[in-house]
């Protein structure tokens, strides 16, 4: 088969993977892993692992890291220390020793397929403790748990798994070597490893911040992207040139660009690459697969599937319950995490190109993997029904938790419920107190309700996506609800709860920006507050102000904007730097300028019937320069400059009726 012919082959199975694994609701991660499997030499055998394709797979596994450490942040690891160095580090090692120490016990008694060293035990260990960070922080937006007592854990131990990674990569190919050259090359590889870590992050961040300021005054996109690629590529042949892996240069990349002002930039330039090559990599994982492996042998890929499970379950469990945490809230971590990762992939992948593991081995921990990754959304699906089964006083708990709430509202009517409790609902809280209007807040972050409470503000601890919270808040007494989330799943959870249980009562959320109005809206919000828009007002009415514009005539304006409830500024000029996947296909303003044969010359507006097409021409300004009025009367002439609003696709075809006829 022709190079071309397998890019092909490849593409078609990766967007029919993902295609049929997101109409599911599931991760594409799955998608590609299973259409590796597909295509591969153990089913279809429409194609062959080739180095090429490998190859590019590795170059997703550098951008996977570049990215890991794009979001490395000393105040984000300060923030979350207890979680991180505490539950993440404990996670980590005892899984290690304990996964390593049962390897080598079934080495030692089965022997055959098992017959493994301890640098095998070792690195397989390293593998195993990884969980995968794709199919948990998705499926935690979507359930809007990020904020949760639960939510907070997971993300603290997903953390520090990512940061195992990195000496993990130095680990492993050290393993690989000969016994009697094993401790050298140990110690050689952390040196060299200290070594160069050091100089790039003691010099290298200086020289980044300049040589990405030089480059962005070029202003040419297409420069700064061609540079990002040179950096990140450039520090990963560096660490292999070192003797170390391409991803740990990449991940030094990632650390120094997220210490200046173009990470955010850089973030959304990388995403493509970062993407369609991991899904690639995916896809080269997924090759390996043997399925025949899951009949014949299923007894030891089932003991490699649920052994892990339940180990890294217990492990979770047990080190949440003992740094504080209930039951219940511990028991919804383990079964958040018990499943392989992405890194895990990656460090089995290194594990098997340094001889580390068995061929007999390989297939069946690698089908244990897949299956352990596949259960997950049902298992976090679930999860709550599994937990209030199992443990007695979470529910328990959750009754105090609502009991609690009720009793402070009990005696409140005509009040107020803030879901969120961060600095806008403070704020709202202040202004509602100035007012005499009562409230009720309902907020996930224990330190913040403890002070809040110490100060006398009428907060509570409780999950407002909850609908029992909600209810206890007294819901069907309330005079408004107020959701201050940014996220927009947990904003919509609470929409479907108060639509559902109290339709009367008005509930008025706040988003990013007007990216998903229309879906807030049509789930029930009465108002929504898009800061972005909300921002460009302010920032129109002080600078109208500070060019000599009345004031009056500034409010009035500004008044003016807000009672058409945001449409005008929905709209707006499409640019290079919008070209995102969420952006494409909004609602967006074109220009179009009258040439002389235009079809459209001489005839009126109207006669085009734009609107029926879903285009809104927002206003027509002659050759001469002159505003005309947008009325279907109106004759279009030579030079006319119309300012069109709508979709993408509805502005092409209106461009073609105006221009071709």
């Amino acid at each position: 088969m022709s190079s071309l012919a397998l890019t092909l082959l490849y593409l078609l199975a990766a967007v029919l993977g993902v295609v049929v694994f997101r109409s599911l609701k599931l991760p594409p991660m799955l998608g590609y892993l299973t259409a590796g499997v597909l295509i591969g030499p153990h089913a279809l055998a429409l194609a062959q692992n080739s180095e090429g394709m490998r190859h590019l797979g590795e170059f997703g596994v550098v951008f996977l890291m570049f990215a890991i450490g794009l979001e490395f942040s000393l105040p984000k690891l300060r923030a979350m220390r207890k979680q991180v160095f505490g539950l993440g580090l404990l996670q980590v090692l005892l899984t290690m020793a304990l996964v390593a120490a049962a390897a080598l016990l079934l080495a030692r008694w089965v022997g055959g397929v098992w017959s493994m060293g301890w640098q095998s035990a070792l690195a397989l260990s390293g593998a195993t403790a990884m969980s995968s960070t794709a199919i948990v922080v998705k499926l935690l937006a979507e359930r809007g748990e990020l904020e949760s007592t639960h939510g907070r854990r997971i993300m603290g131990i997903l953390l520090f798994q990512d940061l195992a990674v990195v000496p993990l990569l130095v680990l492993i190919p050290a393993l690989g070597s000969e016994p009697e050259l094993l401790l050298p090359s140990l110690g050689w590889a952390l040196l060299k490893a200290a070594l160069l870590v050091g100089l790039l992050l003691i010099g290298g961040q200086r020289l980044m911040h300049w040589w990405l300021m030089l480059v962005a005054r070029r202003k040419s996109d297409e420069l700064f992207m061609l540079n990002l690629l040179l950096i990140t590529l450039g520090l990963a042949w560096l660490t292999e040139l070192a003797g170390l892996s391409l991803a740990l240069g990449a991940f030094i990349a990632g650390v120094l660009i997220s210490e200046t002002e173009y990470r955010h930039q850089v973030e959304t330039d990388i995403r493509p690459f970062h993407d369609v090559l991991l899904g690639l990599f995916f896809i080269t994982i997924g090759m390996l697969l043997d399925w025949h492996i899951l009949i014949e042998r299923w007894a030891l890929v089932l003991l490699l599937f649920t052994a892990p499970l339940l180990l890294k379950l217990g492990i979770i469990l047990l080190l949440a319950r003992s740094m504080g945490a209930t039951t219940g809230v511990a028991l919804r971590t383990g079964l958040y995490l018990a499943q392989a990762g992405e890194f895990g992939f990656v460090l089995l992948s290194l594990t098997r190109s340094h001889g580390l593991v068995q061929p007999a081995l390989m297939n069946p921990i690698l089908a244990a993997m897949v299956l352990s990754m596949l259960v997950t959304p049902l298992l976090i699906m679930y999860s709550n029904h599994i937990v209030m089964k199992l443990v007695a006083s979470d529910w328990l708990q959750q009754s105090l938790q609502m009991t609690s709430i009720a009793r402070k509202a009990i005696n409140t009517s005509g009040h107020v419920i803030i879901c969120g409790y961060g600095r806008c609902g403070q704020n709202l809280a202040r202004m509602l107190e100035h007012e005499d209007i009562p409230y009720m807040a309902l907020d996930l972050d224990p330190d913040r309700v403890h002070q809040a409470t110490a100060a006398g503000d009428s907060v509570v601890y409780g999950d407002a996506t909850r609908l029992q919270a909600l209810m206890a808040a007294g819901l069907v007494r309330a005079r408004a609800v107020v959701v201050t989330y940014i996220d927009v799943q947990a904003t919509l959870k609470v929409l479907a709860n108060a639509r559902s249980h109290a339709p009367q009562v008005p509930v008025v959320v706040r988003t990013q920006d007007d990216l998903h109005l229309d879906k807030l809206q049509a789930a029930g919000a009465t108002e929504v507050v898009p800061e972005a828009i909300e921002g460009s007002l302010m920032l129109a009415s002080h600078a109208l102000a500070l060019v000599g514009v009345p004031m009056r005539r500034v409010l009035r304006l500004v008044q003016e904007q807000r009672d058409a409830r945001y449409k005008l500024l929905r709209g707006y000029f499409h640019g290079a730097d919008d070209d995102t996947v969420n952006e494409r296909d909004q609602e967006r303003l074109s220009t179009i300028s009258l040439p002389a044969g235009s079809a459209a010359l001489g005839q009126s507006l109207g006669q085009f019937a734009l609107s029926a097409i879903g285009v809104r021409v927002v206003n027509l300004r002659r050759g001469n320069g002159h505003m005309s009025a947008t009325v279907d009367s109106a004759l279009l002439a030579e030079g006319d400059t119309l300012v069109l609003s709508g979709h993408p696709a509805a502005l092409t075809l209106a461009q073609d009726r105006l221009l071709r006829g």
